[in-house]
C-alpha cells in the first residue's frame, strides 16, 4: 500500500540562451499546469534558477519539460538538485 506522493523541492539551474526569450513565463505556465508552487528567476550570469515544490512526480515532469528541447530559447544544460521542502510556498512566480 502506497501513500500520497511525497512533496519535494526541485532546484534546477538552467544554462543556455534562456533570458529574454519568454523562458520564465513558459516555465511558470508549465508549473501551474502541474500544480506546483515556486519561482523562476533570472540570474546575473545568464542562467535561470527554477525552484518548484510539490509531488515528486509533478516536479520530475517539470524537469523533463525543462530538458525536452521544446522550451523557448535554447537550453544547453540543466543541473538539478532535490531537497526536502523546508517551508510552504504559494503560487508560482517570475522573479
Amino acid at each position: 500500500m502506497t501513500g500520497p506522493d511525497p512533496h519535494v523541492r526541485l532546484s534546477a539551474w538552467v544554462h543556455g540562451r534562456v533570458q529574454g526569450v519568454g523562458f520564465r513565463w513558459w516555465t511558470r505556465a508549465r508549473a501551474l499546469e502541474l500544480g506546483l508552487t515556486g519561482f523562476a528567476s533570472n540570474r546575473p550570469d545568464g542562467r535561470v534558477h527554477v525552484v518548484a515544490q510539490g509531488p515528486r512526480e509533478a516536479c520530475q515532469r517539470l524537469l523533463d519539460l525543462l530538458q525536452s528541447g521544446e522550451t523557448p530559447g535554447a537550453v544547453d544544460n540543466v543541473v538539478a538538485d532535490w531537497v526536502e521542502p523546508d517551508a510552504p510556498m504559494t503560487g508560482f512566480h517570475e522573479r
